[in-house]
């Protein structure tokens, strides 16, 4: 699971190089952890693990109280989260997580760049049954690894992988586990740097490299717009 991360966290880096995006995004996730389970961060687990997220990428802090404020308004907006399913050029898989406040104008977009880049819309559930559903944690701590996937086993982590240049280890498990492991942490005083959930595909779907950039131009298309939060697929490259 450590390669496909890197990969991934790869695709994530490049999504997110210009900080306004990030803010935004997280941003919109803050609202809705905010109208799901109100402005208290000490009882909203969703808002705590977010606003560490916003602290992770250096989100000041004024923008992220303004946006918990803006959010526990009733005038505010309301986003709903919809996840589009497709296949892209060569039969890549393609999930798409948005956040949007007008679903008719989000579902023509993500529509029109299906079909302006030589791909298909799916249906509901054509495409999820492929990607496993994972949550990460990256945390800090002066454990060994060993003692660390021991005291946390049956909390539902699956793998622990040690970060090479520092004390920081990635956290895997099923995403059913978030909510466990995020309070067993807290309660052995971890230090939980950020938290995120992963659509990971049970196969990966190999091309040669000539074949990928009608993929990339879909994929690039799809992550310009505003209401897109993440985009994953299980595409890779060949070893031709």
């Amino acid at each position: 699971m450590g390669r496909a991360f890197e990969f991934r966290k790869a695709r994530k880096l490049k999504r997110w190089s210009a900080m306004s995006k990030t803010f935004t995004r997280i941003g919109k996730e803050l609202s809705m952890a905010v109208k799901d389970g109100g402005p208290n961060p000490e009882i909203n687990s969703r808002l705590r693990a977010i606003i560490q997220n916003a602290k992770a990428v250096n989100m000041p802090k004024n923008n992220i109280e303004r946006a918990i404020k803006k959010a526990s308004e009733k005038s505010s907006e309301n986003y709903k989260e919809i996840l589009f399913e497709g296949y892209g050029p060569k039969g890549v898989a393609i999930l798409i997580e948005t956040a949007s406040n007008n679903n008719n104008r989000t579902v023509a977009n993500i529509r029109s760049y299906f079909n302006k880049f030589d791909g298909n819309l799916g249906t509901s559930g054509s495409v999820e049954f492929m990607f496993e559903r994972l949550c990460c944690f990256k945390i800090k701590t002066d454990l060994k690894i060993d003692d660390l996937e021991f005291e946390l086993i049956d909390f539902g982590l699956e793998e622990a992988v040690k970060d090479e240049n520092n004390d920081q280890y990635y956290l895997y498990s099923m995403f059913d586990s978030f909510g466990t492991i995020q309070k067993e942490l807290e309660k052995r005083q971890i230090e939980i740097i950020s938290s995120e959930f992963q659509r990971v595909p049970k196969q990966y779907k190999y091309l040669k490299k000539d074949d990928i950039i009608a993929v990339e131009n879909l994929m690039e298309a799809i992550e310009e717009d505003d209401d897109v939060q993440n985009i994953y697929h299980n595409m890779e490259l060949s070893q031709e």
